[in-house]
């Protein structure tokens, strides 16, 4: 699986490089700036990217917006965006296209091994990996809003845990619950925010997201 990676703090990319390689990931490119990465991303059409979104020369966007300017010249092209802090705008406008598989980690979780290969593989097959910061802070933003404010507190369990990506199964796990009654609270869910069910995972994810999001 290839992999595009743009990070700007050289031990940071240099440890990553490694890490993804560890795992099998071939590095297609590994760029410190924003205009290499949008060169690499439109040259190199890889399965995946993983990209910080604060790059030179600016540091402000670049990294995200060279994704954004990828994913419409390849529709889908799977991005996982790495970030200091939950940018609430940054996860709205990476979500605003609903297509191909996202996902919005904080770094802190990089150097948890296991769960950002997690995210990396789950984004490259379509999947979503929500940071759950975002994902809480997406939901309380939005917390009094209609329809979301009818949303019972383990309806908002459950979207929390969808939102990152999760299975049913897991879902259940997690709660301690059936898998039953996921699917319920699930059916609950899309009927309160007038979504239609879907059986794909990522497009009904996707939705919610949007959805909380605004966008």
């Amino acid at each position: 699986m290839r992999v595009v990676l743009a990070e700007d703090l050289f031990l940071l990319r240099d440890g990553l490089v490694r890490l993804l390689e560890a795992y099998d990931f071939e590095i297609a490119a590994a760029v410190d700036n924003g205009p290499e990465l949008a060169r690499a991303l439109t040259e190199l059409k890889p399965d995946v990217a993983v990209v910080d979104v604060r790059l030179p020369p600016s540091f402000t966007d670049e990294g995200l917006q060279a994704a954004l300017h990828a994913r419409r010249e390849t529709p889908g092209l799977p991005v996982l965006v790495l970030s200091q802090h939950v940018e609430q705008l940054y996860a709205g406008e990476l979500l605003a296209d609903g297509s191909g598989g996202v996902g919005y980690l904080l770094k802190d979780r990089v150097f948890d091994a296991d769960q950002f290969i997690d995210a990396v593989r789950r984004v490259a097959a379509g999947g979503t990996a929500m940071d759950p910061q975002v994902i809480s802070q997406l939901l309380a933003r939005n917390a009094r809003d209609e329809p979301l404010g009818r949303l019972t507190p383990r309806e908002r369990e459950v979207l929390e845990l969808m939102a990152e990506g999760r299975s049913n199964a897991a879902i259940a796990q997690r709660l301690v619950i059936t898998e039953r009654a996921v699917t319920k609270h699930t059916s609950n869910i899309f009927g309160k925010l007038r979504l239609p069910p879907s059986d794909d995972d990522n497009r009904r994810v996707l939705a919610v997201l949007a959805y909380l999001n605004g966008t």
